[in-house]
């Protein structure tokens, strides 16, 4: 009973996305409200309430009640948007009601979903609304009364029917229906057979097809910690049989998928998000982000093949990997080649975002039903790939649908309530004129906002409190909130609550903290890259071909010396010497300029130059030039 009816409400969520994707949204108020109540509605049966307890029953009762009390909410709003948006009623009765119970329910689901953090951040912006008058000191405020909370939520489009269940309902939804189609017609495959192909026989090789296979489907997901709990059963087990330690996979996984998070076109669903709130296209944002995180890669991917080499961590086995005629076989290829160029297509031919995903969508079925039929794959089997892409995007939307309700919720109490600009004044005034000490709090206390909370609410809560700190100093609203962005997402790997490193190290059978150690260093990168972006605001795309060129150059060269550093190459054969020319390289590309970026160039050439002819040297010395072979059992070792 539960599963048919987990396929008919996502089916039915499923059909919505796909709909308003090709014929473009209905009424923001009739498109929000009907999206909202079909995404409790599923959550409400992917997350019941006591399953496998005794008091199930129970559970059932407030599952149905809140069912009710849901429809009946968001129905009311959906047959009187007009009236609510034209005359803006005045709260009664039964909207606080209504209004009480999609809050118990959103946050309820919530809770569910990923615990208790969330939805209490919710619940303390609800409090400091009500109780504002009896906060001393500068976070006081006159408070409000049920009556204009309820107003602000319920009774219009800035509380619970605001722009970011506005973006979830159609733009995310699309994509995220977009790579569920792909996915399930073999272009999830299809991926992760080229990820073993381009990088599985190189050093640390299972690793590094970890990192792109995680990273590719991260990007869609929206939440690092259900990319871990997904690729994850697939890459972690994988790893562990070549030998690798337990820690080292869990951190490759969980910085994978945390990578998916920043990575360009999608950003994790926040790229739809930032350009609504900037006012900027769609297009801009992705671009901002491409030099960001093709450094953080290059750091992943470095870090890697050192401790790799260092460890001699095993390759891929031959017998495991794909040929290429088997990965580009047209059947194969093609789709997805067809799905990408319809979805780039739509975005450089001017359309909407939201359209540009339906013509991917469109170029995905177009392509994979007439190959599957060549295939002479049944038309039942072919319906069921097509109806699982459908099913898939519903079940997908049911997170990130609440988790956006409820952060949209609290960043109507955050405006209402003017909290941000005081935090900012504040943080601005302990920092005083030093941009990096401000910046240096700000990344702190998004680190602690966005723990245990997923990409997209995590980016959201912080760009409202803490981008205006950044921005009241003179730094450029783009590079604010991708600054702001980064260290929320970085929250998911960053001890004490790395929930993402929790799920890894779960998978890998191992303790969780040497896991997150392993994560941290690999990710060391990315935690100095946004101070890099207000250094060089060129890597965001700010300036001439030149100043790009030259931010672009600074930033290889010491991501270069910063995972040389973190993965603890020995270059000289003094680790002193080591460590104080790859800092002395690191500083150097942190100071502006073309003759500083040719010296850190110049030292970093010389350090691994005095490298080469150490191993020569040894090599000589014991009569053999070849290195030691790759079958040799990996040890654990900790950061």
């Amino acid at each position: 009973m539960r599963a048919n009816l987990t396929k008919v409400l996502a089916l039915l969520l499923g059909g919505l996305i796909l709909y308003t994707s090709a014929t473009g949204p209905f009424e923001s108020l009739v498109q929000r409200s009907v999206f909202l109540a079909l995404v409790i509605l599923l959550g409400l049966v992917v997350y019941p309430l006591g399953a496998g307890k005794r008091w199930r029953p129970l559970g059932l009762t407030v599952d149905l009640a809140l069912a009710v009390g849901v429809v009946l909410a968001c129905g009311y709003v959906a047959m009187n948007h007009d009236h609510i948006l034209v005359e803006l009623p005045w709260a009664s009765a039964q909207d606080m009601l209504f209004t009480g119970v999609l809050l118990v329910a959103i946050l309820e689901l919530s809770r569910r979903a990923i615990g208790l953090i969330f939805p209490l951040l919710v619940m303390a912006g609800l409090a400091y609304a009500w109780l504002g008058a009896a906060i001393p000191g500068p976070l006081g405020h006159r408070g409000f009364d049920v009556y204009y909370i309820t107003e602000t939520i319920y009774l219009g489009d800035l509380g619970v029917w605001g722009m970011l269940v506005g973006v979830a309902a159609t733009t995310i939804a699309a994509f995220v229906l977009f790579g569920c189609l792909l996915l399930h017609t073999g272009g999830g495959q299809t991926f992760m057979d080229m990820a073993l192909r381009i990088s599985g026989r190189s050093p640390g090789g299972a690793a590094k097809v970890a990192t792109v296979a995680s990273g590719l489907f991260g990007m869609v997901s929206g939440s690092a910690v259900a990319n871990v709990a997904t690729t994850g059963n697939f890459t972690i087990p994988m790893m562990k049989r070549l030998n690798y330690p337990p820690s080292f996979a869990s951190g490759v996984e969980a910085v994978a998928s945390t990578g998916g998070q920043i990575a360009p076109p999608i950003l994790g669903a926040a790229a739809f998000i930032m350009a609504e709130i900037l006012g900027e296209s769609y297009l801009r944002i992705a671009l901002a982000a491409l030099l960001p995180a093709i450094l953080f890669y290059l750091g992943v991917f470095l870090t890697i093949h050192l401790v790799a080499k260092r460890r001699n961590l095993q390759v891929v086995p031959d017998d495991e990997l794909p040929t290429w005629p088997e990965v580009l076989r047209p059947e194969r290829i093609i789709p997805i080649l067809a799905a990408l160029g319809g979805l780039f297509y739509g975005v450089l031919s001017g359309r909407s975002i939201q359209m540009a995903a339906f013509y991917g969508i469109l170029m995905t079925i177009l392509t994979f039903v007439p190959f599957a039929l060549l295939a002479k794959m049944p038309l039942r089997e072919i319906a069921g790939k097509l109806l699982s892409g459908l099913m898939d995007a519903g079940k997908g939307m049911v997170i990130i649908g609440v988790l956006l309700a409820g952060a949209q919720i609290l960043v109507a109490m955050i405006g209402m309530t003017g909290i941000g600009v005081t935090l900012a004044s504040l943080i601005v005034n302990v920092g005083g004129e030093s941009l990096f000490l401000v910046a240096f709090i700000v990344g702190g206390v998004c680190l602690i906002l966005g723990m245990g909370i997923p990409t997209t609410a995590a980016y959201v809560l912080v760009a409202s409190v803490l981008a205006p700190a950044l921005t009241t100093i003179g730094v450029e609203p783009l590079i604010a909130h991708l600054f702001v962005f980064y260290f929320a997402t970085l929250s998911v790997i960053t001890p004490p609550v790395c929930v993402a490193v929790f799920v890894a190290a779960g998978i890998a059978g191992t303790n969780w903290l040497p896991a997150a150690g392993e994560a941290v260093r690999l990710a060391a990168a990315i935690y100095v890259i946004p101070f890099l972006l207000l250094i060089y605001p060129a890597l965001a795309g700010f300036g001439s071909a030149v100043d790009i060129l030259l931010a672009s150059s600074q930033g290889v060269v010491f991501v270069l010396a910063f995972a040389s550093l973190m993965s603890r190459v020995a270059i000289t054969g003094s680790r002193i010497l080591d460590v104080a020319g790859l800092l002395l390289v690191a500083g150097l590309a942190l100071t502006p300029g073309w003759l500083t970026t040719i010296g850190a160039l110049l030292v970093l050439a010389g350090l691994y130059a005095r490298n080469r002819q150490r191993i020569s040297s040894t090599a000589h010395a014991s009569g053999s030039g070849t290195s030691k072979p790759q079958g040799v059992q990996a040890k654990e070792t900790h950061p």
